[in-house]
């Protein structure tokens, strides 16, 4: 059994996955499978030119959604750690090294995390607080998670299931730690990352990508019983 499983749910993501694939092939951290959920691709994902370096399985399912993929995916091993990569995900070297050794240094921390780019964007993320947490999301959902503390996605939400996720583990009690390096890049266009300026979010008018990303995450506030704020840097 490996220590790591990456699980990579995908639709319709081929070019986007062979890249993944390259960076997951590079790792320093080699004790590691990667599962491929192919959630109703159409045609069907055929992985093809995949690195004899990486351990890969392909589970195909009717299309339900990327947290029903993540799901899907968990349950297919039992390896102690877990990590959810979207198929727009390209790992630095180093990162499934770093993030296994901050969970080994950090018995206290179910998860660890780190700061990303989007795109050309960088985002540093924060030192984990619960407060913060509450108020806002920072923490991306290509994080290293012990599977005894992963409770699994909502499959019924349609975005913020990353918040959500986190939330859900602190309620139980599970923290993550933060890792100040910038461990990946998710490449904008990707069918699973979506993202926009905060700002956008404070000014007199809203757009109806600004209504819809307030609604969604009405939803998650009343899940967890959050009273709303503005988000902040």
């Amino acid at each position: 059994m490996n220590r790591i499983v990456v699980i990579i749910p995908t639709w319709n993501d081929r070019e986007l996955l062979h890249r993944c694939f390259v960076s997951l092939a590079a790792q320093t951290f080699k004790d590691f499978e990667v599962i491929v959920v192919d959630d109703g691709s159409e045609p069907a994902i055929e992985l093809r030119g995949t690195s004899d370096e990486v351990r890969v399985r392909l589970v195909r399912q009717e299309h339900a959604g990327a947290p029903a993929a993540r799901n899907r995916g968990a349950r297919e091993t039992q390896s102690e750690f877990l990590l959810f990569c979207d198929a727009d995900v390209e790992l630095q070297p180093y990162a499934l090294e770093r993030m296994a050794r901050t969970l080994d240094a950090h018995l206290e921390a179910s998860y660890a995390y780190s700061a990303f780019r989007f795109g050309w964007k960088k985002f540093s993320s924060f030192p984990f607080d619960a407060a913060r947490l509450r108020r806002m999301p920072y923490i991306h959902t290509t994080a290293l998670i012990r599977r005894a503390h992963f409770p699994g996605f909502d499959e019924s939400l349609k975005r913020f299931q990353d918040w959500d996720l986190w939330l859900t583990m602190l309620e139980a009690g599970h923290v993550g730690t933060y890792i100040p390096e910038t461990l990946f890049t998710v490449r904008s266009g990707g069918t699973m990352s979506r993202w926009f300026p905060s700002f956008a979010l404070r000014l007199p008018w809203k757009s109806s990508r600004v209504r819809a990303y307030e609604d969604a995450a009405g939803v998650i506030r009343k899940k967890h019983r959050i009273t709303y704020t503005h988000p902040r840097d």
